[in-house]
């Protein structure tokens, strides 16, 4: 399993009252030493996620990290001291202890050596402005309440989210997580196999993509190469393209409508998510909304039979 973090980069702004703060360049590179959570636990290979607090810088994957050690100026509470206190602009003393709630304006401070590291991934950088917001990066991570600047989160559930924004190429993002080095070489070359292939399927698509254009049914306008026509039935039992039984759907909801994990309620024309996509926002903003399309009679039957597949036990 490929390990993903999302780091905090805003520069000075990365710190608080026991440091300095770190120089950052997060396009290119990623600093921190010793002193903060997690800072050995970062490896070759790692999926990294750069945000600001407001929204996704980018994505990428570490091709090295390389580590230094330097003496390393820590600021602490004058009366617990501790190094958790917050440095005020707008007040006076300058300074609030967190931990012991004193004031004062001139912190301690002692030297100390502490190991440096330096994150480097820009190489396969992939910008992410404009794609997740704050409050989504912080719903993927295992602790979305943490405060710590390197937190962990799942490279599968990142995933999902980037790809089901329908703005990135799928093979460049979801490729970064096959980046960590293999002491086995996976063997490659090719070989023949039969298979079973859905006769009428490109001119089945065709027709749904002149018919509703490019659009999918559930989040809307989408490029065509990620569209896909879903059967509003099973073909593997009928065979059959029926007319009005198909909708373009994008890929990964394409296979959550297949899964029954999304379905249309018949009575309202609503969507309905399965509660076990409510960990993904994506997905669980989805509950209850419209299908962007406008959809036939006869699409409402097919739907309706998928309805009562999936959902008529619950």
């Amino acid at each position: 399993m490929t390990s993903a973090w999302l780091l905090l980069a805003v520069g000075d702004a990365r710190q608080h009252g026991g440091n300095d703060g770190y120089e950052d360049n997060p396009r290119e590179y990623y600093r921190w030493d010793s002193t903060v959570p997690n800072h050995a636990r970062l490896a070759v290979g790692d999926v990294v996620a750069l945000w600001d607090k407001r929204e996704l810088i980018g994505v990428s994957a570490i091709d090295t990290i390389e580590t230094g050690t330097e003496d390393k100026t820590r600021y602490f509470c004058p009366h617990c001291r501790k190094a958790d206190f917050k440095r005020r602009v707008r007040m006076t003393p300058a300074c609030r202890c967190n931990q012991c709630e004193a004031t004062f304006d001139t912190p301690g401070q002692r030297v100390e050596p502490v190991t440096t590291y330096l994150a480097r991934y820009g190489r396969r950088w992939v910008d992410g402005r404009g794609l997740l917001g704050g409050p989504q990066l912080r719903a993927l991570c295992d602790s979305p309440g943490s405060q710590l600047s390197m937190r962990t989160t799942s490279w599968e559930k990142l995933l999902d989210a980037l790809l089901a924004t329908g703005r990135l190429n799928a093979d460049a993002v979801s490729g970064l997580a096959n980046q960590r080095h293999r002491r086995t070489p996976i063997v490659g070359g090719h070989r023949f196999a039969k298979v079973r292939t859905r006769v009428g399927q490109a001119a089945f698509r065709a027709a749904l993509l002149d018919e509703q254009g490019e659009q999918c049914a559930i989040s809307g306008p989408a490029p065509a190469e990620v569209l896909e026509a879903a059967h509003l039935y099973s073909y593997a039992e009928t065979g059959e393209h029926h007319d009005f039984g198909g909708l373009l759907l994008r890929r990964d909801l394409h296979t959550l409508f297949d899964k029954g994990r999304i379905a249309v309620d018949p009575e309202t024309g609503l969507l309905d998510t399965d509660p076990g996509l409510n960990a993904y926002p994506v997905y669980a903003e989805l509950h209850g909304k419209p299908l962007v399309f406008d959809v036939r009679p006869e699409h409402r039957l097919w739907l309706a039979a998928h309805w009562n597949t999936h959902r008529a036990d619950a």
